[in-house]
């Protein structure tokens, strides 16, 4: 009851104020203030502040922002711990799908890293990727395990 009383109080100051704001010629800023004033006389009439002030005082509906506000949390969490690793979901799909389909060389007819078997000279001269002519930007887009294949043939050259 005393909610009531108090946001039918405000309706009238604010439509009070928008009286006095129409009476200075400044009939926009009045017609605002006066939409805004009747909100919350609006709320009362449709039983919204009714209902809001029987959530309020009711321990279960706290314990139920509760639970939300830990869900809330522990989602964060996980995002925060994929974030600082690095991948996503996507990408740890894209991983997963490539360590299925070995990496292939355009040009190679063999894979261009092997399971970790090293081949002789001869081999490795057959296995040379031919120079590709150059592709087209929106097609370049690597897998993301192709992006080290470089960097992993140079240490496995030096030995390391």
């Amino acid at each position: 009851m005393l909610a009531e009383t108090i946001c039918s109080a405000v309706s009238a100051a604010g439509l009070g104020i928008a009286a006095v704001t129409a009476y200075r010629k400044r009939f926009l800023t009045a017609t605002r203030i006066a939409a805004y004033s009747l909100v919350p006389i609006g709320l009362v009439l449709t039983g919204v502040v009714e209902w809001v002030a029987g959530i309020a005082f009711k321990p279960s509906v706290w314990l139920g922002f509760g639970v939300l506000g830990l869900s809330w949390l522990l989602f964060m969490t996980t995002r925060a711990i994929e974030r600082r690793s690095g991948t996503t979901r996507a990408e740890r799909k894209a991983a997963r799908a490539a360590e299925r389909n070995e990496a292939v060389a355009p040009a190679a007819s063999a894979p261009s890293l092997g399971a970790g078997v090293t081949a002789g000279p001869a081999a490795a001269a057959a296995a040379k990727p031919q120079p590709q002519p150059r592709a087209k930007k929106k097609q370049e887009a690597a897998a993301p395990g192709d992006d080290f294949s470089d960097i992993e043939a140079i240490l496995k050259k030096h030995g390391i």
